[in-house]
C-alpha cells in the first residue's frame, strides 16, 4: 500500500491503498458468508426419532398373565409364567396402532385381527406382528430391541 507521511509524522494510507483495503475485506468476507451458506444449506436437517432400543422396567413390573401396551413405543410387552417377549401393535396392512383383544389384537382402522401370537386371523393385514428380542440388562432392567426382529413364539426367560 502506498502511504505518505502527515503533518504530525506518522503515515497515512493514501485513498487508492484504503479502497483496496476495503475492496479485499469485501470479498473475505463474501467468501465466508458463502462458505457458511453452502455449509448450512449441504448439512442435512434430519430430526431422527425415538431410539429403537429402549428400557421398559424391571421383569416384576409385569406379572404373569400381563399384557401390555406401550403405545408410545409401539409394542406389547407379554408375560406368561417366567417368559416375556414384545410384539409390535403396528398393524402390517398400512401401520395403525393395534390394540390387545380378549382373544388377541384387533385394528380399528381397517378391521384386521390377530391371534394373541400375532399371527393373522382375520381381515386385509398381509403378515403377522413382528416381535422383537427382550433381553435383560446388568442393572436388571428389561430391554427391547426393535431393530432385531426374533422369531414368532421366541421369549425371554426370566
Amino acid at each position: 500500500m502506498a502511504s505518505r507521511p502527515d503533518e504530525t509524522g506518522g503515515q497515512q494510507i493514501s485513498r487508492r491503498g484504503f479502497l483496496g483495503w476495503v475492496s479485499g475485506a469485501g470479498i473475505v468476507g463474501s467468501f465466508a458468508a458463502g462458505a457458511l451458506s453452502t455449509y448450512v444449506f449441504l448439512k442435512p436437517r434430519v430430526t431422527y426419532g425415538e431410539p429403537n432400543k429402549f428400557l421398559i422396567g424391571r421383569p416384576e413390573d409385569f406379572p404373569s398373565g400381563a399384557r401390555m401396551a406401550i403405545d408410545t413405543r409401539r409394542v406389547c410387552i407379554v408375560r406368561e409364567g417366567n417368559k416375556i417377549a414384545a410384539i409390535s401393535t403396528t398393524c402390517t396392512h398400512l401401520g395403525c396402532i393395534v390394540a390387545p383383544s380378549p382373544v388377541g389384537f384387533a385394528c380399528p382402522c381397517h378391521g384386521s385381527h390377530f391371534d394373541v401370537d400375532g399371527n393373522v386371523t382375520g381381515g386385509p393385514a398381509p403378515k403377522a406382528l413382528a416381535w422383537y428380542k427382550v433381553s435383560l440388562t446388568p442393572s436388571g432392567e428389561l430391554e427391547v430391541d426393535k431393530d432385531n426382529e426374533i422369531q414368532i413364539g421366541s421369549y425371554l426367560t426370566v
